[in-house]
């Protein structure tokens, strides 16, 4: 397989600013990512992940700052031929077949994959002489993904790619993406599904408001989670203020189900029981990478607020592939 030009990573953001209007989407972004890597980027709706993403395909232009795929702008061909991408938003004729619509797009590409191959890894083989209009949402996004992987790319783009699956097809699918990146192939994907991240991902990075704040393995990112997460049962009534003295965070309570994060869960359990409390179904276990992201970017995280509304670049569409 190629290499990126002189010996450059695959992905490269250095000092990158976006503004739209007055709307800064990235602040700042200093991202490395090198051939074989798979990094899961995490935000909060509007923290910029869609703008970086756009920006690493040449769909965009920096304000400010250099954007490089494979060592040269992202927009050159010779990047353009060696990626594929899966968007939140696309579009395809809608009369053609599915495989009409891969043949189409393996022709943009130098060494594309067979046609058959492409098919089957979007698990779409039985579906291969349907037209696109006639496909269920999670069918149009493998096709998506059939159409991404065609020209046999090293870097594989993927932008919250199992929007409208079902949990069978979901499971086959990221089973997919997991053998792409088994095969040495570079992937970056963006995601709300915190389980996908964790169990696809090498590399986790963090945006918020526009900035990288976190970049580390699944288990270093969990690791910032202090402590415990609990979860039990209860038939007895409990009011969220009535655990403020004690020390837990992110509390949940609904429908007589009860989880907090705490440091000293023992202490807190030993509380509620000589309250009466009756506690059922007691489950004690490591913090999960959604407490992680939770714990990095909610009000109390490092970034000191929520999400700046929907990231104005979320709607884009990779014509670059057409």
């Amino acid at each position: 397989m190629p290499t990126p030009a002189g010996g450059a990573p695959v992905v490269e953001m250095a000092g990158v600013r976006k503004l739209y209007g007055e709307v800064e989407a990235l602040r700042g972004v200093d991202l490395r990512i090198e051939a074989g890597e798979v990094v899961a980027v995490l935000g909060p709706n509007g923290a910029g992940k869609t703008t970086a993403i756009s920006l690493l395909l040449g769909l965009r232009a920096p304000t400010e700052g250099t954007v490089r795929l494979f060592g040269r702008p992202p927009e050159d061909r010779r990047a353009r031929t060696r990626r594929g991408a899966m968007l939140q938003e696309s579009g395809v004729p809608t009369n053609l077949t599915v495989g009409e619509l891969v043949d189409m797009f393996r022709s943009f590409y130098p060494a594309s994959l067979r046609r058959d191959d492409a098919i089957g890894m979007a698990g779409l083989a039985d579906k291969a002489k349907s037209q696109a209009g006639t496909l269920s949402g999670g069918q149009l996004q493998r096709l998506y993904f059939a159409l991404a992987v065609c020209g046999n790319p090293e870097a594989l783009f993927l932008d919250e790619p199992t929007v409208g699956m079902d949990v069978a097809a979901r499971h086959a699918f990221l089973d997919s993406i997991a053998e792409y990146g088994r095969q040495g192939r570079t992937i970056v994907l963006t995601t709300h599904v915190m389980d996908e991240a964790d169990a696809l991902a090498d590399r986790i990075v963090v945006i918020a408001k526009g900035r990288i704040i976190a970049d580390d393995t699944p288990q270093g990112i969990k690791s910032r989670a202090a402590g415990k997460r609990v979860r039990f049962r209860t038939p007895d009534s409990i009011e969220p203020g009535s655990l403020a003295a004690l020390p837990v965070t992110g509390v949940s309570i609904s429908g007589g189900e009860v989880s907090f994060l705490s440091g000293a869960p023992e202490p807190v359990l030993a509380e509620l029981f000589r309250r009466g409390i009756a506690i059922e179904e007691l489950e004690v276990g490591g913090a999960d990478l959604e407490d992680a992201f939770l714990a990095l970017t909610g009000p109390d995280g490092p970034t000191c607020g929520g999400s700046r509304g929907p990231d104005p670049a979320a709607t884009v569409t990779d014509e670059a592939t057409r």
